[in-house]
């Protein structure tokens, strides 16, 4: 059984041979094949070289198009400040929508005119036709709250639920449009899941969350299972407040950063939620043991039963030891 068959099955509730291993490598595979990451975000063809070399170094199951949270803001015009060998981020200081008029007139990029999107498109076309027949190939958007903050600026956003919530509705549906044509793109080229980060949803508490929020991310998710793909939900940070309305999204996969208990998880999300993770990404896989590593996987193993994925609780971190990664896949394996 190889990886795409792996994935595949264990998403349809099917025997597999081994747990999937869908861990979130990013600046670790970049440094895998010795290449500043600023090359890594910019240039699609070291992207998925990077994600190609260390699926096949590694035997991971999935390669992905992840990067930085910048690209659908990049299209549309926000200020983005790149780096020789950092991830790629928005300057907040002069946000695209400081003057929320100007969310009126902001159009729809459209991605495969040329844009960064276009070229995480491209990224994914390439890992589709090299490996896409052995291995899961995982698109991505950035989720409703997560694009609106990238767009407005995170504290603007934060206030204007309070001060504004019809702006806050106008500007997540525009996310919720923009991300859509996003994704169908991706799913023409090849991809079998689309990923959401929606990291800024665990800054807004329950409320705003089950009002607001979770409203578009449904629409998010349901538009995207339309297209014929899988959902991969990441929300950073402790979402124990949210993980009732997060498993009510009807995602095929949670991921859960190492704040949030797979306990709680399972508990408010029942038996069938497929949950990825949670291994502290820096106290335990870059900054322990290798017996730790294997340790806090089976822990993880234990808190979310049988339909669980192995990974990292967030991003595996640069300067993870080899040795400690390899502890982490071979768990899944029972080894």
């Amino acid at each position: 059984m190889n990886g795409r068959e792996r994935v595949l099955a264990f998403l349809e509730n099917q025997p597999v041979d081994r747990l999937p291993v869908m861990p979130v490598v990013m600046m670790f595979c970049a440094d895998q094949i010795g290449v500043k990451y600023g090359e890594y975000v910019r240039d699609y063809r070291v992207l998925a070289e990077a994600q190609i070399r260390t699926a096949e170094l590694f035997d991971l199951d999935i390669v992905s198009t992840m990067s930085d949270p910048a690209r659908e803001a990049d299209d549309c015009g926000a200020c983005v400040a790149y780096f020789d060998d950092q991830p790629a981020a928005i300057d907040e200081s002069r946000a695209l929508l400081a003057d929320k008029a100007a969310l009126q007139s902001l159009d729809i990029p459209d991605p495969l005119g040329g844009g960064r999107m276009h070229a995480a498109i491209q990224a994914l076309e390439l890992m589709k036709q090299q490996v896409g027949d052995r291995r899961a190939v995982l698109g991505w958007v950035e989720g409703p709250c997560a694009e609106a903050a990238d767009l407005r600026g995170l504290n603007a956003l934060m206030l204007d639920f309070y001060d504004d919530p019809a702006f806050v509705h106008e500007l997540l549906q525009f996310v919720v449009d923009m991300e859509l044509r996003y994704a169908a793109a991706q799913v023409d080229a090849g991809a079998d899941i689309i990923g959401i980060g929606d990291a800024a949803a665990s800054l807004i508490g329950p409320k705003f969350y089950d009002e607001v929020v979770w409203p578009y991310e449904q629409q998010l998710v349901d538009g995207i299972h339309e297209l014929g793909a899988a959902v991969r939900l990441h929300i950073c940070g402790n979402t124990v407040p949210l993980v009732e309305g997060m498993g009510r999204l009807g995602c095929e996969i949670v991921d859960l950063d190492h704040f949030t208990s797979l306990a709680v998880a399972r508990d408010a999300m029942g038996p069938q939620q497929i949950l990825l993770g949670n291994i502290d990404p820096v106290a335990v896989l870059r900054d322990g043991t290798p017996e730790q590593v294997a340790a806090a996987v089976t822990h993880c193993r234990r808190e979310a039963g049988a339909r669980y994925i192995v990974g990292a609780g967030c991003e595996v971190p640069r300067a993870t030891p080899v040795e400690n990664f390899r502890a982490m896949l071979d768990c899944a394996k029972g080894e």
